[in-house]
């Protein structure tokens, strides 16, 4: 790596999904293969139904409660490969993880009726999104749990992620997410799958009687608009509805047992993208959610409100066009300039140099600072609702529990808008701008943001138009978007890209979530939203109760963005990785109104299944090589220190230690750690582990140090704080396993010499 203007830059190509198809044909040739405005129709009455974006108007409590539920929550680690497998989200080709800096987990939540099976399951991953692969993993783990789980299918489990870019990738359904990470790793999908199906499995068995109430607040400084120039391509009457280009409000659900009045749970919704981490940040994260969630349930340990495994959601909800990089798009490149309003270029016209910068961006850490500010802001909000919802709040109220899923193929779907003119949906594509990248991590060449024309090196085309020649139809179809990928009807060697998407909501009482495919812009979300309040409201969906929409997601199958008609036709990032066409997001209303009468008190079953979409997993390509041996060089042995602490430290300092190591790949210590700090107890002779690699402050480096000799080493490092940790005698450990060229793999540890901490 580059220094460069303040900011640690990668010198090979990046984000260069333009240039996939040099990769695919590596790929085959290894494998040889041969191969205006839609407004709602209750648009009418949308002046009286609450805005989007404002703080939902918590009421004094007239009782203690609302309607009995029986809730859930459980928790369950799914911490995959955290070196030599590449991370999903900035399709960043040198982005391999070297280590971990905190483990990432699933986090389940049941809410059911209490006398019949009627239930939902909302699953929330420190993972890019939910996928078609992971979600058939997780439902047949969970049919091989036996009938007592037989409640709990396609129709009720929603899998989202909080959309973090600081995980391992390969886990994937279909082959374009597949490309940089050498095709689909079963280790890591395993990870996910296993660990997915235990925190519902704990959400299971901690069922019981409980009440659920909700508040929202508003977190001003954890989110901005990356896209802001699409934004204002939306009617200036309805932008005038709203103070901000995007939604400032965080929603907390809280989950209270009613046998002891314990706190069992929290869910948020917050929309701000999780690229706190930078794009050439190589260790495991869940980003600024996954901190958060932790943040939140390490301030709840001792609290005599909260009961014992207490678990805190962090999930997405209209993530597309948001940034945590809240002070906004900088050139790189010494100008001292903000990036072109437009096109997010700099004086050499392309966007290689624009960087969004976080609040700690002066930093150099990769974006770690900045991470943990943007998570405690969203933590900080969601603790001041949760403190409180005893003296003011508003209960979910009303017994009924209902959801329906289905799916829905999106190549031509046809379908009247409220105006009455029949539109149409299309096949999957991506247009030039999807390879420009964004603001948060850029992309290469001179791909440009809002490029609905001709690209300024007409060689792209020829390379798209080598994979996969668009139709005519489908270039008509996909108008203004200029194709670069027509990924939805290229299918050699499998499919690149879904073109049938999971179509899905929740219901308990006037509590209604979207559970949607597609990252959704502000305002995209804002119209879905709406729409669906405004039918529920219609309908009497929710009885006498105002009924509360929110939006969570990317879920289920991931199926990348969806703006606004008029943000497509801008075709900056956002729009250019809408899939579907301009029609995309009428479309979604449409599908999601078609099915809520099956969220009615009265209601049974779910819509026809639709049909299903291809399941990739055992015929996914995969050129990631296994570990073959590990070795320690001659002289020392695994877990052997080779760089000991310091005798002392005072607190704020870095202790570091480094061993003898083995590759972690050998093991994931699933629900264990890489890595600890114990403290020595009074007495002098019992040692207490009080960190582990599911905190952040301890992070877990590996490096091969001889490729062919099979050596490698590890550093731990603990960041100590002056306020959390206390003054004493401490020790590092280090926990691997290692794999001879013959044999076993077996545990070894490792432990350094005490020091001190005052």
């Amino acid at each position: 790596m580059s220094f460069q203007s303040g900011r640690w830059a990668v010198p090979t190509p990046t984000r260069a999904l333009a240039a996939v198809s040099l990769i695919v044909l590596s790929l085959l040739a290894l494998a040889q293969l041969q191969v205006g405005p839609n407004k709602s129709r209750y648009a009418a009455r949308s002046e009286n139904l609450e805005q989007a974006d404002k703080p939902f108007l918590s009421k004094a409590r007239a009782t203690t409660a609302g309607d009995k539920y029986l809730i859930g929550v459980g928790k369950a680690d799914i911490t995959g490969p955290v070196v030599e497998i590449n991370f999903a989200g900035y399709a960043n080709l040198e982005q391999v993880g070297s280590g971990l800096r905190q483990r990432i987990y699933a986090r389940s939540f049941i809410i059911g009726e209490v006398s019949t099976n009627n239930r939902f399951v909302y699953v929330v991953l420190d993972t890019q999104s939910g996928d078609t692969a992971v979600r058939n993993g997780i439902l047949e783990g969970l049919a091989s749990l036996g009938s007592g789980y037989a409640m709990y299918g396609r129709a009720n489990v929603a899998v989202t992620g909080t959309h973090s870019h600081s995980g391992p990738g390969g886990w994937f359904n279909y082959l374009l997410p597949q490309l940089t990470s050498l095709g689909f790793d079963r280790q890591g999908y395993q990870a996910i799958v296993d660990g997915a199906v235990l925190s519902i499995k704990r959400a299971h068995e901690s069922l019981q009687e409980g009440y659920l109430d909700f508040g929202t607040t508003r977190v001003s400084d954890a989110n901005v608009n990356r896209s802001p120039s699409a934004y204002l391509a939306n009617p200036e009457s309805e932008r005038a509805q709203y103070t901000d280009d995007v939604d400032k409000t965080l929603t907390l659900l809280r989950f209270k047992r009613a046998s002891d009045g314990k706190n069992i749970g929290v869910l948020t919704w917050f929309a701000v993208h999780p690229t706190s981490m930078q794009g050439n940040n190589t260790h495991v994260t869940g980003d600024n959610k996954g901190l958060a969630a932790y943040l939140f349930e390490q301030s709840v340990k001792g609290d005599d409100r909260a009961a014992d495994g207490f678990v805190a959601g962090f999930s997405q909800a209209n993530v597309g066009d948001t940034s945590p990089n809240v002070l906004g798009a900088w050139c790189e490149d010494g100008s001292g300039q903000m990036c072109d309003f437009y096109t997010s270029t700099c004086s050499d016209g392309t966007a290689q140099s624009c960087y969004g910068r976080g609040p700690m961006f002066h930093k150099l850490d990769l974006g770690v600072s900045s991470c943990a500010v943007i998570a405690q802001r969203q933590f900080s909000g969601a603790k001041e609702i949760y403190d409180s919802l005893d003296s003011t709040s508003t209960a979910v109220v009303g017994p009924t529990v209902r959801s329906f899923h289905y799916f829905q193929d999106m190549q031509y779907y046809t379908f009247p808008l409220d105006n009455g003119t029949i539109v149409q949906t299309c096949p999957a594509a991506l247009g030039h701008s999807f390879a420009a990248g964004t603001t948060d991590w850029p992309g290469l060449f001179d791909f440009t943001q809002g490029d609905s024309g001709a690209p300024d090196n007409p060689l792209w085309s020829v390379v798209g138009g080598f994979l996969r020649v668009p139709s005519p139809e489908q270039k008509n179809c996909q108008e203004p978007k200029p194709i670069l990928l027509d990924v939805g009807e290229m299918s050699l060697p499998y499919a690149w890209s879904p073109n049938i998407v999971d179509v899905q909501s929740l219901r308990v009482g006037q509590f209604i979530v979207i559970v949607s495919p597609s990252e959704a812009s502000t305002m995209a979300g804002r119209r879905w939203r709406n729409a669906v309040k405004a039918a529920a409201f219609d309908s009497g969906l929710a009885g006498d109760h105002e009924p509360f929409v929110i939006l969570g997601g990317p879920a289920n199958t991931y199926a990348h963005y969806v703006t606004t008609p008029e943000e497509y036709a801008v075709q900056r990032y956002e729009g250019a990785s809408t899939l579907y066409g301009q029609w995309e997001l009428p479309a979604y209303i449409n599908l999601t109104l078609r099915a809520l009468p099956f969220l009615a008190p009265t209601a049974s079953g779910s819509p026809p299944p639709g049909p299903s979409p291809p399941d990739n997993r055992e015929r996914s390509l995969s050129f990631i090589t296994g570990v073959v041996q590990d070795n320690a060089p001659p002289g020392t042995s695994f877990g052997s220190v080779k760089t000991q602490p310091a005798n002392s430290y005072s607190r704020g300092a870095i202790v570091t230690a480094t061993f003898v190591g083995a590759n972690p790949r050998n093991n994931l210590r699933l629900e264990g750690t890489f890595a600890a700090v114990e403290k020595l107890g009074s007495e002098g002779n019992t040692w207490t582990q009080v960190l582990s690699d599911a905190d952040w402050r301890l992070v877990y480096s590996w490096k091969r140090a001889n490729f062919l000799l099979g050596y490698s080493e590890v550093t731990i490092s603990w960041e100590t704080d002056q306020q959390l940790d206390a003054a004493g005698t401490y020790r590092l450990k280090y926990y691997g396993d290692a794999k001879p060229l013959i044999g076993n793999i077996r545990a070894f540890t490792g432990t350094t010499n005490s020091f001190t901490l005052s």
